[in-house]
């Protein structure tokens, strides 16, 4: 799978991704691979895609047709864009939205961290958005990332330094997570900046 997470901290967001691909029990490396990166760029968000390699490239191809890139401004922004998308999903790309039966919706079988200046955020396949304040992981690697991150987030001043320390533990411990670890950070804007110093 893959380990990704969101760090925000003294008006900093990062997002970082770890670089391998797996199907099944072969991997596929960084050095075996053109782009083993993890995390798009979109507008003023940054993406990091866990999951089905798929995803990435539907998402290059639909944000490619948009005049203007979603800003994702906040959790009901974030939902109403990926509600929307849905059905373009299906009718478009083949997705299949099956997933188990007593789910209350349709799936659309992505999970996606954002990075933004409007903060960090996470959407799951049932199209739930988290918006966090502090720090999050998902992927393979997540319980590793997550208790790294507990671990240095208060001693830390740095929002890229926690987020890359959280996917080096995740590549540490994960048998889906391996090195080398991209990161991209972004100032919060003022408002938000305002909520996220320490």
């Amino acid at each position: 799978m893959s380990t990704v997470v969101v760090v925000v901290k003294n008006g900093t967001a990062c997002i970082a991704g770890d670089s391998l691909t797996t199907f099944g029990r072969e991997k596929l490396g960084a050095d075996y691979v053109e782009k083993a990166d993890k995390i798009e760029c979109f507008g003023n968000s940054y993406l990091g895609f866990v999951g089905s390699s798929a995803h990435e490239m539907v998402f290059q191809s639909i944000f490619s047709r948009e005049s203007e890139p979603p800003r994702f401004k906040n959790r009901l922004e974030i939902f109403e864009y990926f509600r929307k998308l849905h059905s373009q999903l299906k009718k478009e790309y083949y997705l299949n939205p099956k997933d188990e039966e007593d789910d209350p919706y349709e799936s659309s079988q992505f999970s996606i961290m954002i990075a933004n200046p409007h903060g960090i955020f996470s959407i799951f396949d049932l199209r739930e958005v988290y918006e966090y304040t502090k720090f999050w992981a998902m992927g393979s690697g997540t319980k590793y990332a997550l208790g790294a991150m507990h671990t240095v987030y208060g001693p830390s001043d740095s929002a890229e330094e926690i987020a890359r320390m959280g996917v080096e533990a995740g590549a540490e411990f994960d048998g889906a997570t391996s090195v080398p670890i991209t990161s991209y950070t972004v100032e919060l804007a003022e408002k938000e900046r305002e909520k996220n110093t320490i």
